[in-house]
C-alpha cells in the first residue's frame, strides 16, 4: 500500500490552487443556494467498484500489449483495487470473475480484502467461452442452449459463482449471457429466450433471499444476428418472471449508436427493476472506452436521470450497485481507473447541483428552451473541485493520477512483478 505520508506531501504541494478554485466554486454555489459540503458528502458516499478484469491492460480483438506490473493472481489484483481506492477513497470493493478469481483461500482473501479496505461487490460468471476440459462446449450457447446437459452445466456453473460469493460475503450476481445467433434460421427465438428464462430461474432458487441477480443485456456482439438478451425490455421481462430480487443491469457501452439512455434509465427506476450500472464509453458499440471521454453531455443526462429518481421517495427502486467495466489497450490501466472514477464522481457532483424545483416548473409550463438551459447550465459548470475537496477530507489524493504518477507507482510495481499479463484477459 502506498504511504499515507506520501499523499499528505502531495496534497500540501496542491492545496493552495485547490483551494482557490474551491473558494470561487463556493461562492457562485452560495449564490444558487447550494450548500457545498452537502454535494461533497454525497460525493464522499458515492463509491465505484472495480471489476478485476480491468486491472491488466486489455487488448482489441487483434492482441494485447501488457503494460508490465500486471497482477497476476486474485490477491495482487485486490492489491491493486486497494491502491486505487487508497488514491481516490471513492473505489471501496471488487468485482470478480469467476473462473479465472476463484479463492484457492477465502479467509486469506478476506484478511487481504480487510487489510485494503475493501470487499467484494459481485461476482461474475462465464459462459462465453469454453474452460480447460469442459465436457460440453457453449459454441451454440449456454443457459439457452438447445441441449439440456449444455444448460445444466452453465446452471452449475452460475451456482458456483454464488458458493464463492457466499465464501467472501459477496451478495450479487451479475449475469451476462453471450448466447444468441449469426444466422436466419438458426436458433428458435422463442425457445432460446424461454430456455433462457428457465435456466435463470433455477440458478435464481440458488440464491440466499438477501442476493440479487443482475441481468445484463446487449444488442449485437458476440452474435450479430441475434442476441437472447439484446436490450433492456427482454431483461425486465426476465426479472419480472424470475422473482423480486432479480434486477436490471445497465451496461452503458450496450446500446445502438444514438440510443436514449438516459430515457431507459428513468423508466426502469419507475418499475423499480434498476439494479446496477457498468460504466464506460463508447463511439459506436462496446467500445469499452473511459467512462467520459467520448459523451460527456449524454453521460451527464443519465446522471440527471439516475439522481432525479434517487432523490424521488416516490420511486421505489433499490439501491444501485455502480461499477466500471472498460478495456485499456492504450493507458496505464490503473491511471484510466483512477480517472474514469473522477469523471463519474464529477458527472455526478453535477446532476446533484441541478435545480429540480425550477427544472419541474419549466416542464410544467413546458418551457423548452429553460428547461434545456438549466441542465446545460449545470453541465458547463466546473465541478471537479467538489470531488477533490471530497477526496481530500476523508484521507485521499486531490489528484489521483498526478499522486499515482509521481510516486512512481507503476515503475514499482514492474519492479516488483516483471513484465507479467494479468489474469483474466
Amino acid at each position: 500500500m502506498l504511504s499515507n505520508d506520501i499523499i499528505q506531501h502531495h496534497n500540501e504541494k496542491l492545496q493552495a490552487e485547490h483551494q482557490f478554485k474551491l473558494t470561487y466554486l463556493t461562492e457562485l454555489l452560495d449564490r444558487k443556494g447550494i450548500d457545498i459540503q452537502t454535494i461533497i458528502d454525497k460525493i464522499k458516499a458515492f463509491q465505484v467498484a472495480i471489476p478485476s478484469w480491468a486491472l491488466g491492460t486489455g487488448g482489441t480483438r487483434f492482441g494485447r500489449f501488457p503494460n508490465g506490473g500486471e497482477p497476476r493472481n486474485l490477491e495482487e489484483k485486490i492489491e491493486d483495487v486497494g491502491l486505487i481506492h487508497q488514491l481516490n477513497r471513492s473505489s471501496n470493493s471488487i468485482s470478480l470473475h469467476i473462473p479465472w478469481d476463484i479463492p484457492s483461500d477465502a479467509n486469506a482473501i478476506k484478511q487481504l480484502l480487510k487489510a485494503n479496505d475493501l470487499t467484494i461487490d459481485s461476482v461474475n460468471s462465464n459462459t462465453f467461452q469454453d474452460q480447460k476440459d469442459q465436457p460440453y462446449s457453449y459454441k451454440f450457447g449456454s443457459l439457452s442452449h438447445s441441449k439440456s446437459e449444455v444448460r445444466d452445466l452453465a446452471i452449475q456453473h452460475n451456482i458456483q459463482c454464488i458458493e464463492y460469493g457466499k465464501m467472501l460475503d459477496s451478495k450479487v450476481l451479475t449475469v451476462w449471457l453471450a448466447d444468441g445467433s449469426n444466422f436466419p434460421g438458426q436458433s428458435h427465438l422463442r425457445g432460446a429466450y424461454q430456455r433462457t428464462n428457465d435456466s435463470l430461474s433455477s440458478i435464481y432458487k440458488s440464491m440466499p433471499d438477501d442476493w440479487t441477480m443482475l441481468i445484463e443485456y446487449k444488442p449485437y456482439e458476440p452474435h450479430f444476428y441475434s442476441m437472447v438478451i439484446p436490450d433492456w425490455g427482454t431483461s425486465y421481462s426476465l426479472c419480472q418472471n424470475i422473482g423480486k430480487n432479480a434486477q436490471v443491469l445497465v451496461d452503458l457501452g450496450h446500446h445502438l449508436p444514438n440510443t436514449n439512455i438516459e430515457q431507459i434509465v428513468g423508466r426502469l427506476m419507475h418499475f423499480g427493476r434498476l439494479g446496477g450500472f457498468h460504466f464506460n464509453g463508447s463511439m459506436y458499440g462496446d467500445d469499452d472506452l473511459t467512462t467520459g471521454s467520448i459523451k460527456p453531455y449524454q453521460f451527464f443526462l443519465i446522471f440527471n436521470e439516475l439522481v432525479d429518481g434517487m432523490q424521488d421517495p416516490s420511486v421505489k427502486n433499490p439501491p444501485l450497485a455502480w461499477m466500471i467495466d472498460a478495456s485499456h489497450n492504450t493507458k496505464d490501466p490503473i491511471e484510466d481507473l483512477l480517472q474514469s472514477v473522477n469523471a463519474i464522481l464529477t458527472t455526478y457532483a453535477k446532476a446533484l447541483l441541478v435545480d429540480r424545483v425550477a427544472l419541474v416548473d419549466a416542464q410544467e409550463n413546458n418551457d423548452v428552451l429553460r428547461a434545456e438551459e438549466l441542465l446545460r447550465d449545470t453541465f458547463l459548470t466546473d465541478a471537479r473541485a467538489l470531488v477533490a475537496e471530497a477526496s481530500r477530507q476523508v484521507g485521499g489524493a486531490i489528484d489521483p493520477i498526478a499522486a499515482f504518477r509521481s510516486a512512481k507507482i507503476r515503475e514499482s510495481l514492474v519492479e516488483k512483478r516483471g513484465f507479467s499479463v494479468a489474469t483474466g484477459l
